[in-house]
């Protein structure tokens, strides 16, 4: 229903902080070198999970855009799918990304 707006958060925080710090991100030999990497698998995933969700009718074109938020009182539906789907899936994506640049980083500055 809702699950994909932690990740989508997350990519935007992610894009927000790349930005602000772009030459950091571009100069480091550390685990900051691969945000760029987090960033594309946030935004890859989800709009893979919104277009999903569009073609399983999870979403709508119009106001409440959700159907978890159509029916009255229905917050409650909400706020749940955010934390026990959004947050362990966005907390999964990304410690395979801690896992994948860490070893990257490690190999890169073995290298060196």
């Amino acid at each position: 229903m809702c699950c994909f707006l932690v990740p989508l958060a997350q990519a935007a925080a992610t894009t927000a902080y790349r930005k602000r710090h772009a030459e950091a991100v571009r100069a480091s030999r550390s685990v900051k070198h691969e945000i760029p990497a987090l960033e594309k698998m946030l935004w890859g995933g989800s709009v893979m999970l919104i277009v999903d969700h569009i073609v399983n009718g999870e979403l709508m074109w119009r106001f409440p855009f959700f159907t978890a938020l159509a029916a009255e009182g229905s917050s409650g539906v909400f706020l749940h799918e955010l934390v026990s789907v959004g947050l362990p899936m966005s907390a999964a994506l990304t410690l395979v990304w801690s896992v994948y640049a860490l070893l990257k980083t490690r190999k890169k500055n073995a290298l060196a």
